[in-house]
Formats: C-alpha cells, structure tokens, sequence
C-alpha cells in the first residue's frame, strides 16, 4: 500500500491550489463584519503561535465551541479559517480558534498539550458554558485528543472530530514523518482509537462521503472504538466538509451544538 497516495488530499480534489487563498480571504472579510465582538490574538502561553481568536454572538452567549484547524501538524493556522465561526455564532455561541506549535519545531504530543492549554484559555473567559471541540483532519486529532479519558477540560460536553485522524501508527509511514518524528510510542501514545473516551464526554465523529478511503477507515475506527455516533456527509470531500460549520442550518452544526 502506497501511504503517501492514502493521505494525499489535494490531488485527488480539483481546483484545491486555489482553496488556501480564499479561506483566507473569506476569514478576513469575515472577521471585519464583527468588530468588537472579535478578539484576535488572546495568549494562551509564551510561544509565538501560542494564540487563539474569541468571536462572540451578538446576544447571550450560551456556549463556546472551539475549531482546532488542520493541516497534517506541519501547516495553516487560526487566521484562515473564521468564517466557519459563523454557524456557531447564529445559534449563541462564542467560538475560539486556537493556533498551536507546528511540526517539526514541536511533536504531537507538545501539540495535544497546548490545545488543551488553548481550550482551558478560551472556557476561562465564559465560565460555566458549555464547550464543544471539534476540529478537522489533524485538528480532528486534536479535539479527539481533548475528548480522551486522559485529558481533563472543565466544561467540556462533546467533541466533534472531523475526517479524523484517529490511529497515527499508518502517518509513520508517509513522507510527512520526516517533519512530524513519530516513533511507535508517541504514536500508540496520541492515537485516540487506541484511548479510551472520557466519562461524561460525548463524541460524534464525521467525514465526508468522497473522502480518501483512508479517512474513512479513520472515521470509522474512532465510532468503534468509543462506541459513538458517526456520520458520512453525502458528496464532501475532504476540503470541503468544513463549509457546513458557517451554516448555522446544517446538520454538522446540529452534531456540535444540539441538546446543548
């Protein structure tokens, strides 16, 4: 089995060259139609992509959802992706978007260790709500991670984890692993497939419909595993699964946010 064909994405989805550029943009316009209700650039420790934004509902805040973003652990980071907020931000909720330490300056470990860090950050500043962590592909790891026995997060209620990375042990025998160093104990370590989930959290795992076969195999090894919902979305793709978290209609928000 070729593993670097398994986890490529952007060849596999035509016109993805063009994406980076206006997610970037939309983030952007986005955030300049909220004004004071964003606060960008909040530390959550000393390092330089230590830092998460806050954007606030325009009324009562009932909850905060937090979107850990992807890119394999080796690119992207909070700015580009704000625009998704907006589902989270109609229905009442706050939303925070963490940056974290990219590899290979930092392992996945550190990663886990500074979302969580993020997290704890973002629910200080609503205390008593409610918080959900979703996130996509690597972030997908991520908020699993936060959803695992292993990590203790204050309010948290459910994760969400999007086209999942749930056991890392196939990522060890990509190209990627000459910048992300896992070895088969870090890899054993920070798989959420092989954790257990943590007492009291929920977990709904989803993944689009024409993802990579790896995906979901991924998907479905998490639902399995934890024993939690898991849904296909019918004709995404992996770049565009995410787009569902600006609506505030869209049955992706129902799995972050309802019964909550």
């Amino acid at each position: 089995m070729d593993y670097d064909q398994a986890y490529a994405n952007a060849a596999f989805i035509p016109g993805s060259e063009s994406l980076p550029a206006r997610w970037a943009a939309e983030a952007k316009a986005f955030r300049a139609t909220l004004g004071t209700r964003a606060e960008c650039g909040r530390t959550y420790g000393p390092g330089a992509r230590q830092r998460f934004d806050l954007f606030h509902p325009a009324g009562k805040t009932l909850g905060l959802l937090v979107f850990v973003h992807g890119g394999y652990w080796l690119d992207f980071g909070r700015e580009s992706w704000s625009h998704l907020a907006a589902g989270a931000l109609a229905h009442g909720w706050a939303c925070a978007m963490p940056s974290y330490t990219l590899a290979p300056e930092a392992r996945i470990a550190a990663m886990v260790l500074e979302v969580a860090q993020a997290c704890a950050a973002a629910s200080a500043r609503l205390p008593g709500l409610p918080m959900v962590i979703t996130g996509h592909s690597a972030g997908g790891h991520l908020a699993a991670r936060m959803g695992c026995a292993d990590v203790a997060l204050p309010g948290l209620a459910r994760v969400v984890p999007i086209s999942v990375l749930a056991d890392l042990e196939p990522l060890m025998l990509t190209g990627m692993n000459e910048r992300l160093h896992l070895d088969a104990a870090e890899a054993a370590a920070e798989s959420p497939a092989l954790l257990p989930r943590r007492a009291g959290v929920e977990a709904h795992v989803w993944v689009g419909g024409q993802e990579r076969p790896a995906f979901l195999w991924q998907a479905r090894l998490l639902s399995e595993s934890w024993g939690c919902r898991w849904t296909v979305d019918p004709g995404r793709h992996h770049f565009d699964v995410i787009d569902a978290l600006a609506d505030p209609a869209s049955p992706l928000i129902a799995a972050c946010l309802g019964g909550l």
